[in-house]
């Protein structure tokens, strides 16, 4: 699943809409984006369910497949996420 610069700048500002800091792709559509099943995103910034919210609406709006975690609390996993991934915001 290949995907366009388009597609992050969207998804970039419908992050940026709902109030996220900081965003990060990471996972297979970073290091093999024509194999990837889907986009994994990671953010901060976004309190409780505004995350779902977003979700909700990358789901609508792009008919994209991806996963959304949150950076906060940061952990080993967040951590790892933050060294590797591409930052989007």
């Amino acid at each position: 699943m290949a995907y366009s610069q388009q597609q992050l700048e969207k998804i970039t500002a419908l992050a940026r809409g709902y109030g996220a800091t900081r965003l990060f792709l990471f996972g297979s559509a970073l290091d093999n984006p024509e194999t990837a099943r889907d986009l994994d995103l990671a953010c901060d910034g976004i309190p409780g369910w505004k995350l779902y919210e977003l979700a909700a609406r990358l789901e609508d709006e792009l008919m994209l497949p991806f996963d959304l975690v949150p950076l906060s609390p940061p952990n080993r996993f967040t951590r790892l996420v933050e060294a590797k991934g591409r930052r989007l915001l």
